[in-house]
């Protein structure tokens, strides 16, 4: 069997690990290793694991999916001899955070000199994903009511429905998600009628998760109605899958977060981290992020679906990518954060949601729904 179709067989049938542990190898004794921390999930990392390494035969890659505070927890800890090479999460302000106290290496190459400055810090911390913070609803819904296709028309939905809404809409718990965190941060930022919204959706004892992918679920089985707040990547994916559902990017604003590249600045393998953070910015990479996964690519060279182009095209100035520069520090602010949480927990104390395995769907579908 010729060499390349040996490779392919390999990466194909990785040699065994844990669940949330990817090896890509070879047989070379001169194999040069790369460790990488992710927040992504295997299904969408692995494209680009798999090309880089087809590029770069001479690299052993070992990629770990972490959740963003075990990431952050890890680092922290090996803050004096770092495990990892590379870091990429989507927990923005803990990834800002490690490069401004020192942790991350410059990348001194003509992509990263050329990336757009909107979507990096310096040339160390760049955002190389463009992913939209979506609703997703059930499509039987319109049986009963409007879907809400904005901010607005949701806050509207809850104050003139209450009952037929009531612990059937669900969105991150601020006070146990770093996401969600982040989220209520931006959403606060932006519109003026936030505070409402949280009000409105304490007194529809609105239901509260800790991941997308529980609100998902929820959504596809018929405990919940309206998801608001869901990581656009991986509601997509899901979504895909479940023609119960449909997914909406709101119209009068979008916030957008971006998966954040890094290379640690005690890179126990430098060279090898420079090489995969500089495919990351290249087109083929780039390309590779807009045809095989839903996460969004961020070069502005490249155009069509699953671009930051084309939802710029789309939804104009209601775009709102989270900045990527020192205000992403406020958050993180342990008075600020009180006091956003104390807001968030006078809405629901009175009306606290119920929890979400004891309800059950009173929606009548017009059709019926794919298996979850």
């Amino acid at each position: 069997m010729p060499v390349a179709s040996l490779l392919t067989v390999w990466l194909l049938a990785p040699v065994p690990a844990p669940a949330d542990t990817l090896h890509l190898v070879n047989d070379a004794a001169d194999a040069r290793p790369l460790v990488i921390y992710g927040v992504l999930d295997m299904p969408q990392m692995r494209p680009l694991l798999a090309d880089f390494h087809r590029r770069n035969p001479d690299v052993d890659i070992v990629y770990h999916n972490l959740q963003s505070i075990e990431l952050h927890a890890r680092v922290r800890q090996q803050h004096a001899r770092p495990e990892a090479d590379v870091l990429i999460s989507p927990a923005m302000p803990w990834q800002f955070q490690l490069a401004n106290d020192g942790l991350s290496a410059p990348l001194e190459t003509a992509m990263a000199s050329a990336w757009p400055a909107w979507a990096r810090w310096r040339q160390e911390l760049f955002g190389v994903t463009f992913e939209p913070i979506v609703m997703v609803y059930r499509r039987d819904l319109a049986a009963r009511m409007a879907p809400p296709r904005s901010h607005a028309e949701l806050l509207e939905r809850l104050e003139e429905m209450p009952e037929p809404l009531r612990g059937r809409v669900v969105t991150y718990d601020p006070r146990l998600s770093g996401a969600g965190y982040t989220y209520a941060v931006e959403d606060a930022r932006i519109s003026a009628r936030y505070w409402a919204l949280v009000e409105a959706l304490g007194r529809s004892e609105a239901a509260l998760e800790t991941t997308t992918s529980a609100m998902l679920e929820g959504l596809s089985d018929g405990r919940y109605w309206i998801g608001y707040n869901l990581i656009g990547s991986y509601a997509q994916s899901y979504v895909n899958a479940h023609p119960e559902l449909e997914i909406v990017v709101p119209r009068d604003y979008a916030l957008v977060l971006q998966r954040m590249v890094m290379t640690l600045r005690d890179a126990p393998h430098p060279r090898t981290a420079e090489r995969f953070v500089d495919y990351l910015l290249g087109e083929p990479a780039q390309r590779l992020i807009a045809t095989e996964t839903s996460l969004g690519a961020v070069h502005p060279g490249i155009t069509g679906l699953g671009t930051a182009n084309a939802l710029r095209d789309t939804l104009g100035d209601a775009i709102r990518p989270v900045r990527i520069g020192p205000g992403l520090l406020a958050p993180l602010d342990t008075l600020k954060r009180q006091a956003l949480l104390e807001q968030w927990r006078q809405a629901f104390d009175n009306h606290p949601p119920e929890p979400s395995a004891s309800l059950t769907s009173t929606l009548e579908p017009t059709q019926e729904p794919a298996s979850p």
